[in-house]
């Protein structure tokens, strides 16, 4: 039961391949599917719910230390986060999550998961962040299927890229690689299209299926003529809603949507479209096909006539005389499957295109943003039959394992070499010779696919006779003597047996001016939208409207040159240059069984991913290796604050002093930087954090005294400035009382001297009071009213 205790395999004691295997399987019979080797996640699919996601889980893996939980995909996106925020023992700079793993190990689940707890760390709660999160679930139904391997097998590749301001994400683009066109046309045995054909199908209300022109599923050729159960059919239809509230979540509008659906109503119809010979060598639709040629012709937007003459016969131009070619019924067959791939692919790129568009950080160009990309691309693949798809897959993964070669094994032991470091060497297996044999110029397997495919006469066979003349040496191919161009390269994850049929016209991607100049003339918007776009050297679609028709043609023959191969070399390249400029993160995805069963672990399986995914050469490296590897510069840079000393030189003994402050051991230092373990980076961010808080005690202390100071003097002053309120207070009302007794004092006088002239008025009444005024004042008779006696008393006075 030890094993059990090994949340990081680079603790184990005894390090082989069995132990390695016990391990895994042990920790996943007990749901455990997540575990450390070091900083890199190994996370095998359990294909069953698990109750590893819910809230209460997310919350608890921001801003976690990496020891006091159990590993987790939620902790990869924390460190990724944390680390483009400059908060761990690294600076601020740009990251990346690699997801590996072959098809069916999960890729595609734990992109959705790292997305969604990203949005949870920036604390998602805008339009912005749900509109994001809305994509996969848009890209999956229109870039998924089911394959014999994976329900839902991702068919493209893609490279996904927040931006962040601070700590707040300002948008996303989504770069897409290699969407596999040639599923619309043909499924192998237990395969299926598209998921978004019976999503549509099973999604739509009659009355819209009337309007598109949709008929019964199982009618469509393009579809084997076969859909589902009753149950599978009701996921499809709930699936369908899913994608259309989706696009309506990231702002597609109604037209586009219902444009989008009649072009993949067309498409459909298109399938059906059957030919057969006539007495002049010509062609004609059969009977049975004439419904479908008039659907498909309604549904696209073009007259049936011109419909028709592009899928039965070529129009050139030579020496300023018009030619017309006719198809025979192989050719014929091949330029409606050719429309019918053409019209999907661009659908998809316009999509990403409107996407982009959509979620387009909306800041200023001086503003610099940061980035964490996800990386969820095709896993490796080998089926019964490998067509040309599966080679560009197969080197997007080789890729992907050069990538992880470097920055593991390669970049790390030259340094210990070139730094002076005492270092046992880790044998791993360096699949460049592989790359080279796919990428070198003039002689790499695409340019001589490129070579072979500038020819028109050139055939599959030609090509293959080619790849066996040029690399019949190579330990890494190998010559299969077969009627059929067949060849076999050996990957690092083993042979992969390729049918070259189909190669050249596959690489060319070509569609006739004719059928190209009939689409832009399109009534139907998106459609002439889709076919007058240019395509970029890296495959992308770029959408413009055609003016004029010349100058779309003009842009049609430059860019018609650069071919799939091509494009998907440079993408890849594209692709390489971002991501060795950022910090990588590693999730390494294993499949448990080949039978997508739960609970069941086949260790042939298994076993095999582990070997030639170098898992046990990584646990070696990081265990006994340093992963961290700083310059004496940016280490002194980021650590000085250990020391509490500032303009700290950044020199070879600065760090040194650092590191004597701390209690960090098993770290070495080289001529020009410094060589720390994997869990070193963890210990130092402790450190800093410590630091941080203990900052942040002495900021609340501060800050604390210098408010308690304020907070004493604005006191005083409150004292005072009551006091002397009170004061005024006071003295106004001494000045009111005093006012008011000199106004009672003015009054009583008044009072006194009114009472004193009535006194006086009433002695002269008396003095002047006699009978005989009395009689001569009562004779006055009715005038005595007009005249009182004082009045007569004072006039008599005067005689």
């Amino acid at each position: 039961m030890e094993v059990l205790l090994h949340e990081d395999l680079a603790a184990l004691s005894d390090l082989d391949e069995q132990s390695l295997l016990e391990s895994l399987s042990q920790r996943f019979r007990q749901d455990r599917i997540y575990t450390y080797i070091g900083d890199i996640l190994v996370a095998i699919n359990p294909f069953k719910y698990l109750p590893l996601y819910e809230k209460e889980v997310s919350e608890s893996y921001k801003y976690h230390e990496k020891t006091k939980l159990p590993p987790h995909i939620f902790a990869v996106a924390d460190r990724a986060y944390q680390s483009m925020l400059g908060r761990l023992a690294t600076g601020p700079r740009n990251q990346c999550i690699v997801i590996s793993g072959e098809s069916g190990a999960g890729k595609t689940e734990s992109t959705k998961l790292l997305l969604r707890q990203i949005m949870e760390l920036c604390r998602a709660n805008s339009q912005l962040e749900q509109q994001i999160l809305q994509v996969n679930p848009l890209l999956e139904a229109f870039g998924n299927a089911q394959t014999v391997m994976n329900d839902n097998s991702s068919r493209f590749g893609k490279y996904i890229q927040l931006r962040f301001h601070n700590s707040s994400v300002k948008g996303a683009k989504i770069n897409e690689y290699l969407l596999e066109k040639s599923r619309v046309v043909h499924q192998d045995e237990g395969e299926r299209n598209f998921h978004i054909f019976y999503c549509m199908l099973a999604g739509i209300s009659p009355e819209d299926k009337d309007m598109y022109g949709l008929l019964d599923p199982t009618q469509y050729r393009y579809l084997n003529g076969r859909y589902g159960s009753e149950d599978i059919v009701m996921k499809w239809g709930e699936k369908y809603s899913e994608v259309c509230n989706a696009m309506d979540m990231v702002g597609f509008e109604e037209q586009e949507k219902v444009d989008m659906m009649t072009i993949l109503a067309g498409i459909l119809s298109l399938g059906n479209i059957m030919f057969e010979p006539t007495e002049t060598d010509a062609l004609r639709v059969t009977d049975k096909s004439m419904g479908w040629l008039k659907a498909t012709a309604g549904q696209f937007g073009v007259q049936e006539e011109e419909l028709l003459r592009s899928l039965t016969c070529t129009l050139s131009v030579m020496r300023g005389e018009a030619i017309r070619r006719l198809h025979n019924q192989q050719q014929a067959e091949d330029a409606r499957d050719s429309i019918a791939k053409v019209a999907y692919g661009r659908v998809f790129g316009w999509i990403v295109s409107k996407v982009n568009e959509l979620l387009a950080p909306n800041v200023d160009f001086d503003v610099e943003l940061s980035e964490i990309g996800i990386l969820d691309i095709f896993g490796f693949e080998n089926f019964a039959v490998n067509r040309f798809e599966q080679l560009c897959i197969n080197l997007a993964n080789e890729q992907l394992q050069y990538f992880f070669n470097h920055h593991i094994f390669l970049m790390e032991q030259n340094e210990y070499k070139e730094e002076g470091i005492e270092w046992e060497s880790i044998s791993f297996k360096d699949n460049k010779p592989i790359l080279d044999l796919f990428l070198t110029k003039p002689i790499g397997i695409l340019s001589l696919l490129d070579e072979q495919s500038a020819f028109p006469q050139a055939s599959d066979r030609d090509f293959v006779d080619k790849l066996n003349s040029k690399f019949k040496s190579s330990p890494h191919y190998e010559v299969v003597r077969s009627h059929s161009p067949l060849f076999t390269v050996v990957h690092y994850a083993g042979k992969v047996q390729y049918n070259g049929l189909g190669f050249l016209e596959k690489n060319r991607d070509t569609i006739p001016a004719s059928i190209r100049s009939l689409f832009i003339n399109s009534v139907t918007p998106l459609l002439s939208l889709l076919f007058a776009a240019t395509i970029s050297r890296t495959g992308t679609l770029m959408p413009r409207k055609a003016k004029l028709m010349q100058k779309a043609d003009d842009n049609f023959n430059s860019t018609r040159k650069q071919s799939v191969g091509a494009q998907f070399k440079h993408s890849l390249a594209v692709l390489m240059e971002k991501m060795f400029v950022a910090s990588p993160h590693f999730v390494r995805c294993i499949k448990p069984n080949s039978s997508k069963l739960p609970d069941q672990v086949d260790n042939k399986i298994v076993m095999d991913q582990l070997r030639y995914n170098g898992l046990l050469e990584t646990i070696r490296i990081r265990r006994d290796g340093f992963s961290w590897r700083p310059s004496f510069k940016e280490f002194a840079q980021r650590f000085n604050i250990l020391l509490i000393k500032p303009d700290l030189p950044l020199t070879k003994e600065s760090c040194m002093s650092i590191l004597n402050t701390t209690e960090i051991h098993g770290w070495k230092c080289g001529s020009s930087r410094m060589f720390f373990k994997y869990w070193h980076q963890e210990e130092l961010a402790r450190l800093l954090e410590r630091l941080g808080k203990a900052a942040l005690v002495i900021q609340k202390d501060y800050r604390s005294l210098r408010c308690r100071r304020k907070y004493l003097s604005l006191l005083v002053e409150v004292h005072r400035q009551r006091q002397a309120q009170r004061e005024r207070a006071e003295r106004e009302a001494r000045e009111e009382e005093e006012d008011e007794k000199r106004r009672e004092q003015e009054l009583e006088e008044e009072m006194r001297r009114r009472l004193d002239m009535e006194q006086e008025n009433k002695s002269k009444e008396a003095e002047y009071l006699s009978l005989p005024l009395l009689l001569t004042y009562s004779a006055f008779g009715k005038y005595s009213d007009l005249f009182p006696f004082s009045t007569f008393c004072s006039v008599t006075a005067l005689f």
